[in-house]
């Protein structure tokens, strides 16, 4: 006999029923599964943690808790006998508290998770979730929490849905039918929300370094914390980014509001703002509701290397506990960024890096505990690692960015230690070379402990040409060998006053081991970071008896005549004079006339004198040109 399907409406009245009626259905000894983060049924949850009692060896199933949810209060009191909980991402939980209960951690990959309940090897005897009311067809959205919640639903013996008018109505993957749930609970309550994230002057700083990193056009991803909020800030200023991400946040939305995400460009899914789930304020979820340019899916899709490949200029941007020297990265709880576990990092690195011109960056402070440790450390001997090193491309800290891909261990070692805390660079050396990542020969210089002056970075264009003017890194070591060697004899003799065929570390490590104070180097550079050519260089040198800064330039044969140099010079006296020094001095052959000619395009008086065969070049800051000399 064939069972006509009833009408969801009236199915709607016949399941329904009140939390202790829903819940009593649950037995001891099964697995139960309940919405996470925002979306979690709070009602549903207190009433469960209400009777607890009644309950041995019940295990919960949870993929991220806000710290002030009922599920977090249940995590910190519950009994082992009673229940215990399965974490798979700790949310925002404070370190000691995850010691605590770390033995539930299941490590696991957040695209993977929806295939572990689906093929039953993961079996959920219940689920828990919060949802909209239905629509005139019977679809309830799971609003804010999609994720892992959809897969939890469709492969629950028993769904037991709290039905909540504050719950926002999400497009997408986001919708279960009436006919599909066994309980329904109606109750309204306020959605948890997480209070604004502190701003940090580092956290601002690490968002100032990457923010030349993302072009206009790009997908971007995000993780919880406060460095990727500064980070998204910092994307004010750019055109057509587009979203899809585990996570939505207010910053986000404020982007979307600013016209600076358009998702026009992502190459698919183009004009949707896609992620799994929104953690945030209330304004937030009035902002996603029935948003026909937002869409939700679960993680299995959202995660999915894959899919994330198929975006233009894919960007992830993590947070990270520590990283050793050799890559090896740990994610764990952070303060402001504490949202903890491998979730969704690896999924997104991968897939960022899979993607055409993507790129995969992780942020973190220099150091914890208030500057009395570095993130950056010799050795992951006591963390798990969850970013291999051989998956990891740029890093950011507020003393700088580097990129790891495809660099040596000696590369990677020197990068590290360069946005590393001033304070832990000597000792860092030091293990470097105790482990055989530094060759033995290298001396740590006080140099090395500079602090790199970001302001003094800028993108020019040039012919067409998107040309990188900065500081010089530790890193630039073989970039700048490589631009000496390619120099030829006549520019070779202008820069060096001698014919020159070496440039072996010890002759030009005053080029890149600096202070930025009493030395510095500015280069031009041409490519993507950590991969640039360096095609021109523009030094000074303090002599600190006289406190003047002596001044040389090299600019590569087919990039000359560009006005590389003069920019070279300005950003030179403007680091100078910002350094008080006095002025600037230059020591050149008479025949070198476009050097006399670049000094003489300073807005500071020049005086010129000759030494046997030689010409000394020298202005002073303090005694700039009159309208009439410059015009002359």
């Amino acid at each position: 006999m064939i069972t006509k399907p009833s009408y969801w409406a009236d199915s709607f009245v016949e399941k329904l029923t009140d939390a202790q009626g829903a819940l009593q259905h649950i037995r001891p000894g099964q697995r139960v599964f309940i919405g996470s983060s925002c979306g979690e049924p709070q009602h549903l949850v207190n009433e469960l943690s209400r009777i607890s009692n009644r309950f041995t060896d019940l295990e919960i199933v949870r993929l991220l808790s806000i710290e002030s949810g009922p599920l977090t209060r249940i995590a910190n009191k519950s009994h082992s006998q009673q229940m215990n909980i399965r974490s798979f991402y700790l949310g925002s939980a404070s370190p000691k508290k995850i010691s605590r209960i770390q033995r539930f951690i299941t490590p696991i990959n957040l695209s993977q998770i929806p295939q572990l309940f689906k093929t039953g090897l993961m079996p959920l005897h219940a689920a828990l979730i919060q949802v909209s009311p239905p629509d005139d067809f019977g679809w309830m959205s799971l609003g804010v929490s999609v994720d892992i919640n959809m897969a939890a639903c469709e492969s629950a013996g028993m769904v037991i849905c709290q039905v909540n008018p504050s719950m926002p109505r999400v497009l997408g993957r986001s919708f279960i039918h009436v006919n599909d749930v066994d309980y329904i609970v109606e109750h309204e309550e306020d959605l948890l929300t997480i209070q604004p994230l502190p701003e940090t002057e580092e956290a601002n700083t690490i968002g100032k370094h990457i923010s030349r990193l993302i072009d206009d056009g790009s997908t971007v991803q995000t993780s919880l914390g406060v460095t990727n909020e500064a980070t998204m800030l910092c994307l004010a200023d750019k055109n057509d980014i587009g979203i899809h991400s585990q996570f939505l946040s207010d910053t986000m939305m404020r982007l979307f509001s600013m016209g600076v995400v358009t998702n026009k460009k992502k190459g698919f899914n183009e004009g949707k703002l896609v992620a799994g789930s929104a953690v945030g304020s209330d304004l937030l979820y009035e902002f996603i509701d029935d948003n026909p340019s937002i869409e939700f899916h679960p993680s299995d899709y959202i995660n999915n290397p894959a899919i994330i490949a198929r975006h233009n200029s894919m960007v992830s941007l993590n947070t990270a506990i520590a990283i050793d020297l050799t890559g090896q990265v740990a994610a764990d709880a952070l303060p402001f960024n504490n949202y903890t576990g491998i979730n969704g990092l690896l999924d997104f690195t991968r897939g960022a890096a899979m993607s055409k011109n993507g790129k995969s960056i992780l942020m973190m402070t220099a150091t914890s505990d208030h500057g009395k440790r570095s993130r950056i450390i010799p050795k992951l001997s006591d963390f798990a690692v969850v970013v291999p090193r051989g998956d990891v491309q740029f890093v950011a800290t507020e003393f700088g960015v580097v990129n790891l891909f495809g660099k040596t261990l000696q590369e990677r070692a020197m990068a590290l230690i360069s946005i590393a805390h001033p304070d832990y660079r000597d000792e860092l050396f030091s293990k470097a070379k105790e482990q055989d990542l530094i060759d033995s020969g290298r001396k740590f210089k006080q140099a090395i402990k500079g602090v790199y002056p970001l302001k003094y970075e800028e993108i020019i264009t040039i012919k067409d040409i998107p040309i990188t003017f900065r500081p010089a890194k530790p890193v630039d070591e073989r970039g700048i060998q490589e631009h000496y060697y390619s120099m030829n004899r006549g520019d070779i003799i202008s820069r060096f006053f001698h014919e020159k065929k070496s440039f072996v570390h010890d002759q030009i490590e005053t080029t890149f081991e600096i202070d930025y104070v009493n030395d510095l180097t500015i280069v031009a550079t041409i490519g993507e970071l950590g991969f640039e050519k360096i095609i021109a260089v523009g030094e000074y040198f303090r002599n600190t008896i006289i406190n003047m800064a002596e001044i040389a330039f090299s600019v590569s044969r087919e990039y000359q005549g560009m006005g590389i140099a003069n920019v070279l010079l300005d950003k030179l006296a403007k680091a100078a004079k910002d350094n008080e020094i006095k002025g600037l001095i230059a020591y050149t052959s008479p025949q070198n006339k476009g050097m006399i000619r670049l000094f003489n395009k300073l807005p500071y008086v020049v005086k010129q004198e000759k030494d046997d065969d030689m010409i000394i070049l020298n202005c002073l800051f303090s005694e700039p040109k009159m309208p009439a000399e410059e015009s002359a």
